[in-house]
């Protein structure tokens, strides 16, 4: 229980260095949640470079958002928000989802789950995943990974319900065409 207080105690004193500024405040906290926030990155964008952008600009943005962290919650948590909404905006200006199919032209996939999918290394999966068109591959992060209902994702994303609905039918039908290719090699 010590070492949980003395963690947290940490991490406050680093986060109020580096809301005063302090150079090496803000490298620890880089540091500290750099690969993480990498890999949401990748996640979202599907290419490394484009990632790396979202990165430095979630970066930007969380150190000038840094005094509204109010200390409700783990600071990882508030973080990965900020990470998340810097790549959906990111996905927002490129407008990924302008050629969305709405769920009638999607209600012929299927949805069982392939016994091959539990097999599945997690770099592969997540190379599956980034292997999605954007606006199936965003769909599928909100919604599997980060928990969103089709509601906030249809808000958060200016679409449709049912176009959310359907994004993560074709996502699923992709992943489950290429789980079951991948089964037959």
């Amino acid at each position: 229980m010590q070492l949980f207080e003395d963690k947290a105690h940490l991490i406050e004193r680093m986060l109020e260095k580096a809301k005063e500024g302090d150079r090496r405040a803000q490298k620890a906290i880089y540091d500290a949640l750099a690969e993480k926030m990498f890999a949401l990155c990748i996640r979202y964008m599907g290419d490394r470079e484009t990632a790396e952008d979202v990165l430095q600009d979630g970066f930007v943005t969380l150190f000038a958002k840094l005094d509204t962290y109010t200390g409700d919650g783990a600071f990882e948590g508030w973080a990965r928000k900020i990470f998340v909404n810097t790549a959906l905006m990111s996905l927002r200006k490129n407008d990924v989802l302008k050629e969305s199919e709405d769920v009638d032209s999607a209600r012929s996939m299927t949805s069982e789950t392939p016994s091959a999918v539990q097999d599945l290394g997690y770099k592969e999966l997540c190379r599956m995943i980034a292997e999605l068109p954007a606006g199936f591959r965003t769909v599928f992060n909100l919604y599997v990974v980060e928990g969103y209902s089709h509601q906030d994702i249809a808000e958060e994303l200016g679409i449709s319900v049912t176009t959310s609905r359907s994004q993560l039918l074709r996502a699923r039908a992709i992943l489950q065409a290429k789980i079951k290719e991948r089964e037959k090699n």
